[in-house]
């Protein structure tokens, strides 16, 4: 229980009379054992390095990759700084199976500003259109196994830096994409697709042209101590996204940035996401904790413990909408703080408000000893589900003056 004066109780603050369909369903009993990540997880160990290359401001991509592919399995590529220089810039390059990248302190991997290096062929990187998928990804795991990404140096995505072929920047091409109600084609910082026990361990991302690390169809992701700070006004520049996953383990990390903090989501027919767990992290700008707003094929046994929220616009949130929406169970979140978090606690089945038949089937989702320091909104909109929504509330000390909306929804203690 937090011992902080400026959180209230929740039966003194949650205001009964005022909501309509507003009602307590009885006690339940939330002790049984959390689900979460079903992995054995400790701190990594940095892997020995099979060679280091020092930083010299120059296009390093092909170094790299050479030096990566060379590598004897369970072995690292060391990037370091010199005297003069601690930039490595580079196009895409993909880290294969059983070997890994070590970022030494100050070093910097940087993205080169020139779209062109990271088109997929369709010489779409870089523009708008209604695809968004024509970049390849800085760094790419496909396939991979027990490899990753390791060291307290930096990885720049330059979201923010004039390309030298469009004259615009990655954000601002984000920016138009919504003017434009349009997709942008900008690389993401981390890709990894079905692969398999993978690890980012002290390294520092920032400055993602779109999202910072995206897990796919995997199985085994360990992010420990981890740091992304990207500004709040970098548009769709996601912290860490498992899709379509298990087995995860996000710790000890600090992520700020412009949309979702952690998105986990289940796209359409490509298969749940389950057994994640979410423990010791501090968040700030960014859109918050949350699953969706792809949850059609399903997310089963998440476990946030111990996530401490500052100015952070959604607290904890789960959304989807008629297009992808699917079943959400055994979510469990102890042990939070937030502090100016507009939106503290979100339930939305009617995120974006897009066409389709499928339905939200949230249940099973518990918030224990969660505390707010300051007034925010609570919502719980249950447009869309195939049944009330039943989240279940013990501990959950808001502050003075916070709003309740509550639509299709009740809450259990």
């Amino acid at each position: 229980m937090f011992n902080n004066p400026a959180c209230y109780s929740f039966k003194k603050w949650l205001p009964f009379a005022a909501l309509s369909g507003f009602a307590i369903a009885g006690l339940m009993d939330i002790s049984a054992a959390r689900a979460a990540d079903t992995r054995d997880v400790s701190e990594p160990t940095t892997p020995d390095a099979c060679t280091t290359l020092t930083a010299a401001g120059t296009d390093a991509t092909s170094t790299i990759q050479d030096a990566l592919n060379a590598c004897p399995t369970g072995q690292a590529v060391k990037l370091v700084a010199s005297d003069s220089n601690s930039a490595f810039l580079s196009g895409p390059i993909t880290i294969p199976s059983d070997r890994s990248l070590i970022i030494d302190k100050g070093a910097v991997l940087q993205a080169v500003n020139n779209a062109a290096a990271f088109d997929k062929g369709s010489n779409t990187c870089g523009t708008l259109n209604s695809d968004g998928k024509g970049c390849n990804a800085l760094i790419t795991l496909k396939n991979a196994s027990n490899s990753g990404i390791y060291g307290e140096g930096t990885i720049d995505g330059q979201g923010g830096v004039e390309l030298s072929d469009k004259g615009t920047t990655w954000w601002q091409l984000a920016a138009d994409a919504k003017t434009q109600k349009n997709k942008q084609n900008a690389p993401r910082l981390v890709q990894i697709d079905n692969s398999q026990n993978i690890t980012l361990y002290k390294i520092t991302m920032k400055n993602s042209p779109n999202f910072h690390v995206v897990f796919k169809k995997g199985n085994g992701l360990t992010a420990w101590g981890v740091t992304i700070d990207t500004p709040s006004t970098a548009r769709n520049t996601d912290g860490i996204d498992p899709i379509s996953s298990q087995n995860v383990t996000v710790a000890n990390s600090n992520i700020s940035t412009g949309d979702d903090n952690v998105a986990v989501k289940a796209n359409p027919d490509t298969g749940a996401s389950r057994n994640m767990s979410f423990l010791n992290n501090t968040f700030g700008a960014g859109h918050g904790m949350s699953i969706g707003s792809e949850t059609k094929d399903g997310v089963y046994d998440i476990h946030v413990n111990t996530l401490t929220m500052n100015g952070t616009t959604n607290g904890l949130r789960i959304k989807s909408d008629k297009s992808a929406s699917g079943e959400v169970a055994r979510v469990y979140y102890d042990h939070v703080t937030m502090n100016d978090v507009k939106n503290q606690i979100v339930m939305d089945t009617v995120y974006e408000n897009k066409s389709g038949s499928t339905q939200a089937n949230w249940h099973d989702v518990y918030y224990n000893d969660v505390c707010s320091t300051t007034k925010g909104a609570v919502i719980l909109n249950g447009t869309n589900a195939s049944s009330t929504l039943t989240p279940t509330m013990t501990d959950v000390n808001l502050a003075e003056g916070t709003t309740w909306t509550l639509i299709n929804a009740i809450i259990t203690k």
